[in-house]
């Protein structure tokens, strides 16, 4: 602490300059004026007490007794004197922050969390589910109804947002702001890509970011982790036995402040793993239990703050602080070629010692894989280690001669002679509406094998020929088609994944076009870079879930943390390319996620990328008990007329912003509406249908003299029958009314709600 100087005799002690600053840590800061301990003071002559002297910012200091003499006083104190209190935090902008209460703890609230492939980790989680939800029941006090143990929750890691649990921690109700949370998370262990590698990616990422805090999830009240692994292919722990849950255990503790409730349970799905979860759960509920009385975890629970239960939390740490603080090395100690004085030493002691090889790119989907079988199991052909093809259910209805889906009402494209295949499975989005429910891999960098585009384009075709040799003896295929279907002429590259990803797409769109195969590229705008080095594809689709940054959030689940920055760059490069690249917005509705009150958030999207075309189509309920867990029922679904309605608010909006565009088309039992640009609107009729021979002789061209062409320069008129208000049925195909519904009743009923003129003839029987 800073003192005052004696004052000399003669001098009376207001005039003793006062000091130019005074130390921040010996002054209250709770007290403006700061004072001078009367210790530090000389004595008056009388011997009295003398009075204090006080500094103070705003008022003027009184003079204290000047009457002092030569006396030497009393000995003064040896050192600053000691201030308690605490310092209250400030803002950014200095003023004070009150810092906010934390109430007592009343209630726990266990979440389970699971991350499955084969439903085998869901089984067992679902075991703890019931373990805890019993003991909740049998440990509940009648007589306390303020405190108490809460049914558990249950949650697939898959389908949640990460930033909604391990970034931050989920807020306590209102009416119980003393509730704590507490997770209980089953993971399995798996050698290839999947969904968990996103999720550590994710743990590693928040821990390392500087924007978030130390220990986001601080405010838990504690956590706990149980792994199952293979003993039979890793034996042990050191060879990969729980490895990915011993990583999850690792790096909970360093965002919760080490507040591990109860040690990492391991169980071998060989053996009994049920046993093993059994008693690893009478653990963690007694754990429970304890928290809720103590109101924490306390100093004798494994996690609660002691640096030796951490395990390995800080063995980085070790290893960083083993290096040498001084790397600076003396000129003498350096020795130039030539000059050293003795015989370099040679190690010869290295036999028998492992050569470490150089890592090498796993596999994207293994043969072996849990991946593999569930999407072989789907129907997929899986080509290389990447890619895949499947047969559309669109391709086996044009065989039967049953109808083709909204692109050939909208395009011309016959599905029966369009083959649908991705290079890359992969994809960087956990859409809630998606077929494959996780269990394809996921990914924000490609950091697998890569397969050859000339691999991948023998594959997928062999594999899609092979699909259609197996459909001849399904009854009702026409054999005219059947033969048709043996010559792809198109690619539609959005069977899952993100195509784009693949690093080589480019080269694999020429092969494409080298067969005078059309390219169709539907992408996700979540890889710009990628997106705007695209060369020529026939058309390009951008997949544009919501219009606004959460919506978007919560219907796409993107891994990329700048997700929608990405989103907007995507948007500025099919800006730019639209007159280069037939681009297509293509709208999902999902009723409840992206449907009410968006119209204006679509409108400003189209009015950034002005794209070509918008297809708004209504989502498909696939009816499994996963799309459930992601948050997605046959309530979310919205009926024809409802995606009619917002095509025709939609348009409206548009045209009150002086952007022209009009309702072109529709494939009423596809759910789907097509707006088109007044690009393709030419002496008053649609040309939303693309010549095809066109593209690939306008192509050739610009191979061989870099004559450039637009997307107009291969347009198509549009059928008649493929207009808004006709339903857009092909009349060469045989509609097939199933349990004696009529599909175009809906089709019907949208026009007689918006008021549309309907057409002279029933919509699904037009003349030819």
């Amino acid at each position: 602490m800073a003192c005052l100087p004696s004052a000399p005799p003669h001098r009376p002690l207001h005039a003793v300059p006062r000091p130019p600053c005074l130390s921040q840590d010996s002054v209250a800061i709770q007290d403006p004026c700061v004072r001078v301990s009367p210790v530090l003071a000389p004595h008056s002559v009388s011997g009295e007490k003398p009075e204090t002297e006080t500094h103070c910012a705003d008022r003027t200091p009184r003079p204290v007794s000047a009457t002092t003499n030569n006396k030497p006083g009393p000995k003064l104190a040896s050192g600053p004197k000691r201030v308690q209190g605490k310092k209250p935090a400030k803002t950014v902008t200095g003023r004070r922050e009150t810092v906010e209460e934390v109430p007592p703890l009343s209630f726990i609230q266990p979440i389970v969390f699971f991350a499955s492939l084969t439903t085998t980790t869901e089984h067992y989680a679902n075991v703890l589910l019931e373990d805890l939800r019993v003991a909740a029941q049998e440990r509940a006090n009648p007589e306390n109804r303020e405190r108490g143990l809460l049914p558990p929750q249950i949650h697939d890691i898959s389908y949640v947002d990460f930033d909604d649990f391990f970034t931050t921690v989920p807020k306590p109700p209102t009416t119980s702001p003393g509730t704590r949370y507490v997770y209980c998370i089953l993971i399995p262990s798996y050698n290839i890509d999947t969904v968990l590698n996103t999720f550590l990616s994710h743990l590693d990422e928040t821990h390392h970011d500087f924007r978030v805090d130390t220990a986001p999830l601080s405010q838990l009240a504690g956590y706990s982790v149980f792994g199952f692994g293979d003993k039979e292919e890793w034996p042990t722990e050191e060879e990969g036995f729980c490895f990915q849950a011993k990583e999850v255990d690792r790096w909970m503790a360093k965002l919760t402040g080490r507040k591990r409730a109860y040690p990492l349970g391991m169980g071998d799905v060989k053996s009994d793993p049920e046993t093993s979860l059994k008693e690893w759960s009478r653990g963690l509920q007694d754990t429970l239990v304890d928290i809720l009385e103590s109101g924490g975890l306390g100093e004798g629970v494994p996690g609660s703050g002691d640096a030796v239960e951490s395990d390995e939390e800080d063995l980085e740490d070790e290893d960083e602080s083993k290096s040498p603080k001084n790397t600076m090395v003396d000129l003498e100690d350096i020795q130039m070629n030539g000059d050293s004085a003795g015989p370099l030493p040679i190690d010869f002691t290295t036999i028998g010692k492992a050569i470490s090889a150089e890592p090498t790119a796993k596999e994207m989907v293994p043969t072996t894989s849990p991946t593999y079988a569930a999407l072989t199991k789907q129907g997929y052909t899986i080509v290389g280690s990447h890619s895949g093809v499947k047969i559309c259910r669109w391709t086996k209805s044009a065989l039967r001669g049953r109808g083709s889906c909204y692109k050939y009402s909208f395009y011309g494209i016959k599905s029966h002679l369009c083959m649908e295949a991705t290079p890359s499975l992969s994809c960087s989005n956990k859409c809630i509406f998606c077929w494959r429910h996780g269990t394809n891999p996921v990914g924000t960098t490609w950091r697998w094998k890569v397969d050859s585009p000339e691999l991948i384009f023998k594959g997928v075709k062999e594999g899609h020929y092979k699909k259609i040799q197996m459909l001849k003896g399904v009854p009702g295929v026409r054999a005219e088609r059947f033969a048709e279907a043996m010559r792809i002429r198109h690619c539609a590259l959005s069977l899952v994944g993100e195509p784009i990803f693949y690093p080589h797409i480019n080269r694999f769109l020429e092969m494409l076009h080298r067969e005078h195969i059309s390219s169709f590229m539907v992408c996700n705008a979540q890889h710009p870079d990628q997106l705007e080095a695209l060369h020529r594809v026939t058309q390009l689709y951008v997949s544009i879930d919501a219009s606004n940054r959460e919506s978007l959030r919560k219907i796409d689940r993107p891994l990329h943390r700048d997700f929608w920055e990405r989103f907007q760059r995507c948007l500025d490069i099919l800006r730019e390319k639209r007159h280069f690249q037939r681009t297509v917005f293509r709208l999902t509705l999902v009723k409840g996620f992206n449907v009410e009150d968006e119209i204006i958030g679509y409108a400003n999207l189209v009015e950034k990328a002005l794209p070509g075309l918008i297809e708004v189509k209504g989502v498909t309920y696939c009816g499994t008990s996963t799309s459930a867990g992601a948050g997605l029922t046959m309530k979310n679904v919205p009926f024809y007329e409802e995606v009619s309605a917002f095509v025709v608010a939609l348009n409206k909006e548009l045209q009150r912003r002086g952007l022209k565009y009009g309702i072109a088309a529709e494939h009423a039992h596809s759910c789907c509406i097509l707006l088109a640009s007044e690009r393709f609107h030419v002496n008053g009729k649609w040309h939303t249908r693309i010549d095809y021979d066109r593209f690939f002789e306008l192509l050739e061209r610009e191979k061989l003299d870099g004559t450039s062409f637009t997307p107009e320069d291969y347009m198509r008129e549009t059928e008649e029958w493929a207009l808004f208000g006709r339903g857009g049925f092909n009349p060469d195909d045989e509609r097939v009314y199933r349990k004696g519904r009529d599909p175009d009743a809906r089709a019907r009923k949208a026009r007689e709600i918006l008021g549309i003129e309907p057409a002279s003839w029933p919509a699904s029987n037009p003349p030819s």
